[in-house]
C-alpha cells in the first residue's frame, strides 16, 4: 500500500520524479554545485584582471613546468599572490570542466528532458572553449584573447544558471506577454553590459582617447538599459500569479542599485572624480590605485555582481516564460497474481 501511495504522490507532484531517485533531484544538485564553483572561478577571474596577474604563469598547461594538478601546495599557497590567483584559476577550471562532465553524464541517466541534456552538452564544450581561450591567453599573451574569454565566461555561468533552474522544479504560472518579454530581456542586456564591460576592463593603453570615450558611454548606457528593464520587469509582475518570477525581478532590481553604485566607485578607484564634478575642497588628490584593498575589492566586485545580475537574469526569463522541461509519465500502476508491479515511465 505505501508502494502505490508513493506512485501517485509522484505522478501527482512532477517535482518530485523530475531527475528525481529516492528523493534526491540528483540533477538539481549537481547543477548547483556547477553554480557555485563557476561562481567562486569567475571571482578569481576578476581578480586575476584586477591585479593583471595572467601572466604569473608563464606557461600553459602546466605551471613551471609541473604537471598543473601536482604543483607542489607550499609554492603554490606561499608563493606571490599574482602566483596564487592564477593557478587558483586554473585548478578552479579544471573542477568546473569536472563538474559539467559530471552533470551531462547525470542528465543523459536521469529523466530530465532534451532541453537539460542538450545544455548540458552545450556547457561542456562551451568549458572546453574556455579552457582553450585561456591557454591561448597565457601562450600568445594577446589581450584580445582576453576580451573573448572575459566573455565566454559569464556565458557559461548563464548556462549552468539555467541547467540549476530547469533542473528545479515545473513551471510556474506564465507571466503576461508584455511582462514576459520585459523579463526576457534582461539577461540579453545584462550580457551585452558584461561583453562591454570587459572592452574596458582589458583595455589596451594604446587605445586612441576617442574610443575610450565610445567605450565608457556605451558601458553607462546599457547599464542604465539593464536598470530600466529590470525595474519595468518587477513593475509588470508585481501583480500576476508567477510570484517566482516577481521575486527574481525585484532581486534584479537590487542587484542592478548596487551594481550602479560599485560602477562609481569602480570609476572613483581607477580614474579618480572628474575635476568638474566637485570644488576643489572636496576633490581627490590622486585615483584610489586599483591594486589596494579598497580599489581592488571594488573593482572586482563590480564585476562580479555583473556576472550575478545576468544569471539572476536568466532565471528570471526561464520562470516568467513558465516553461520547463515536463516531468515524465508514470504508466499506471498494474497488478497482476497478487504480485504489485513496479511503475514505468511512458513518452509524453
Amino acid at each position: 500500500m505505501s508502494e502505490l501511495s508513493n506512485v501517485r504522490r509522484t505522478s501527482a507532484d512532477p517535482a518530485a520524479s523530475i531527475g528525481s531517485r529516492d528523493g534526491w533531484n540528483v540533477p538539481f544538485l549537481v547543477a548547483c554545485l556547477l553554480v557555485a564553483v563557476t561562481a567562486v572561478l569567475l571571482a578569481f577571474g576578476a581578480l586575476v584582471t584586477t591585479y593583471e596577474a595572467a601572466m604569473a604563469v608563464p606557461d600553459w598547461p602546466a605551471t613551471y613546468g609541473h604537471n598543473m594538478f601536482l604543483f607542489p601546495l607550499a609554492e603554490w599557497l606561499g608563493g606571490p599572490w599574482d602566483l596564487f590567483l592564477e593557478h587558483g584559476h586554473r585548478l578552479l577550471g579544471a573542477l568546473v570542466g569536472m563538474i559539467a562532465v559530471a552533470l551531462a553524464a547525470v542528465a543523459w541517466r536521469y529523466p530530465v528532458g532534451p532541453t537539460v541534456r542538450w545544455l548540458t552538452v552545450a556547457a561542456v564544450a562551451l568549458v572546453i572553449v574556455q579552457g582553450g581561450l585561456g591557454g591561448a591567453r597565457v601562450l600568445l599573451d594577446d589581450t584580445t584573447v582576453a576580451k573573448i574569454h572575459a566573455c565566454t565566461g559569464p556565458l557559461f555561468f548563464a548556462v549552468a544558471v539555467a541547467l540549476a533552474v530547469l533542473t528545479r522544479r515545473p513551471a510556474e504560472a506564465v507571466t503576461p506577454r508584455v511582462a514576459g518579454g520585459l523579463c526576457a530581456a534582461v539577461p540579453v542586456a545584462a550580457y551585452a553590459q558584461l561583453v562591454a564591460g570587459a572592452q574596458l576592463r582589458h583595455l589596451d593603453p594604446a587605445t586612441p582617447p576617442g574610443t575610450f570615450h565610445t567605450l565608457v558611454g556605451t558601458h553607462v548606457l546599457v547599464g542604465l538599459v539593464v536598470a530600466g528593464l529590470a525595474i519595468a520587469a518587477a513593475v509588470a509582475t508585481r501583480r500576476g500569479e508567477n510570484r517566482l518570477a516577481r521575486r527574481w525581478a525585484w532581486v534584479a532590481t537590487a542587484f542592478v542599485i548596487c551594481q550602479i553604485a560599485l560602477g562609481l566607485g569602480t570609476w572613483v578607484a581607477k580614474y579618480g572624480v572628474p575635476s568638474a564634478i566637485l570644488p576643489d575642497s572636496w576633490r581627490l588628490a590622486d585615483p584610489v590605485v586599483a591594486r589596494s584593498g579598497l580599489g581592488a575589492v571594488t573593482v572586482t566586485a563590480h564585476a562580479v555582481l555583473g556576472m550575478v545580475i545576468l544569471g539572476v537574469g536568466v532565471a528570471l526569463a526561464i520562470t516568467a516564460a513558465g516553461r520547463q522541461p515536463a516531468a515524465p509519465r508514470l504508466a499506471p500502476l498494474s497488478v497482476a497474481g497478487g504480485r504489485r508491479g513496479r511503475p514505468q515511465e511512458v513518452p509524453a
